[in-house]
Formats: C-alpha cells, sequence, structure tokens
C-alpha cells in the first residue's frame, strides 16, 4: 500500500497538476498509510529539506536573472544575433548543444540551464536569428524553438556528463556492480560514454538541420500568399 504515492505521482504527472502539490501530496499519504503521524511526516520533510538545501541555491539567481530580462537582456540577445547572417536558429542551438556537452564533460554543470541559460540567452538568440530570416514568426514556430533549445540543454547535460568520472550516474553504476560483485572501472565507464557522447551530438546535429530546413521552407517567399494585403504563411 505505501506505494501507492508512486501510482498518485505517476496519475498527477499524466495529468499535468502542479508537480510541487502532486508529490507533496504524494509524500503525505504515503507517510500517513505507513503509520505516520502528521508531526512526524512534517519533520521528515523539514529533515529532507535541510539535508539537501545545496539544491535550493537555484533559487538564489532567479532573482538576477529576472533584473537581467526586465533590463532588456533578451532583447539584446536577439538583436546581436540579427546582426549575423550566418546565424540560424538552429546553428545557435546546435553551438549551444556542443558547448553544454563538453561543458558537461568536464564537470562543469552550472554553466548552462534552463532558467540561468537557456530561457534569458539562448532561445531569444536563436528567435532573434529565425526573425532576422524569415520576419516575424508565429508564435507556434517561436514555441518549437525554444522547445529545442531546452531539448539541447538537456541532450548536452545527460550524455556530456557521463563523460566525467565523478558524476553521480558513474558512481551509482560502480556502486551498482559492486554490491553485485561485477568488478567494473569508472575511468573505463566514463571513457565508454564518449563514443554515445558524440553520437547523440551528430544525431541531435542532424535534427536541428533538419529544423532549419523546415523553417526554410515554410517560410521562403513561394510558400506564402499575399491575400487581402496580409502575408499567408502555408
Amino acid at each position: 500500500m505505501v506505494l501507492i504515492g508512486v501510482a498518485l505521482i505517476v496519475i498527477g504527472f499524466a495529468f499535468r497538476l502542479n508537480s510541487l502539490v502532486v508529490v507533496t501530496v504524494s509524500g503525505l499519504i504515503t507517510g500517513l498509510i505507513g503509520g505516520l503521524s502528521i508531526t512526524d511526516i512534517i519533520t521528515q520533510f523539514g529533515e529532507a529539506f535541510t539535508t539537501n538545501r545545496y539544491m535550493s541555491i537555484l533559487i538564489v539567481t532567479l532573482p538576477v536573472i529576472g533584473l537581467l530580462e526586465k533590463s532588456g537582456l533578451q532583447n539584446q540577445a536577439a538583436k546581436l544575433v540579427s546582426k549575423i547572417k550566418a546565424a540560424t536558429a538552429g546553428r545557435i542551438i546546435n553551438i549551444y548543444l556542443l558547448i553544454r556537452e563538453i561543458g558537461a564533460a568536464l564537470g562543469l554543470n552550472s554553466i548552462g540551464g534552463h532558467p540561468q541559460t537557456v530561457r534569458p540567452l539562448i532561445s531569444p538568440m536563436a528567435e532573434g536569428a529565425a526573425e532576422a530570416k524569415y520576419g516575424k514568426i508565429p508564435k507556434k514556430d517561436k514555441e518549437d524553438i525554444r522547445a529545442h533549445a531546452a531539448a539541447a540543454d538537456n541532450i548536452g547535460l545527460f550524455f556530456g556528463e557521463d563523460i566525467f568520472v565523478a558524476v553521480g550516474g558513474i558512481l551509482l553504476m560502480k556502486g551498482f556492480f559492486d554490491q553485485n560483485g561485477i568488478d567494473s572501472d569508472p575511468i573505463m565507464m566514463a571513457l565508454w560514454g564518449i563514443p554515445t557522447a558524440i553520437f547523440a551530438f551528430i544525431v541531435h546535429s542532424i535534427r536541428l538541420h533538419r529544423f532549419d530546413k523546415k523553417l526554410k521552407q515554410k517560410f521562403s517567399p513561394k510558400n506564402a500568399k499575399i491575400r487581402n494585403g496580409t502575408t499567408i504563411r502555408m
């Protein structure tokens, strides 16, 4: 019965409910089913927060990012990129993917991230590159660009960090193998992560190239019709 908390999290995420509320309610119900009192459950929450309080240090950076955005950081980033003729949305994101993956491979996981890099810098730069080439683009295509920028961050971090030997994933696998009597070398595991990271970079670079071609095809003059003075994209 205590595993019902897992089911609640799955259901909550499936219905796209507020993740903080879903996890909190799941923890409360799991604790009550497990025989804990409300006081004990709240104590457990407090101890977990105190133990992992370094995870909340990201919150400290959010006001700084908010002030920078209010001061026009996104506009300046878009304006700067729009002056580079060779820049496209896909190329901007691809360069960030490369930097993100190499940084993660060197253990520099904090040089990127969605709130501190993708939202204030990479997405506006990619959107600025697209609008410099094709003019004003619809909201849906802006959302696609933002999604690709966020995906590049995830992919770069996920496959890059496995090359760094001191990352939690490598140490977790080392501990698992040791517990099951399997001899393993963390350095070799990290080295074998290099081909995977290279392949992931190539595959996603192809995806970004195809995304550029899709934008070019969609917003090329031959696919636009003028109706009543309004340009309609096909």
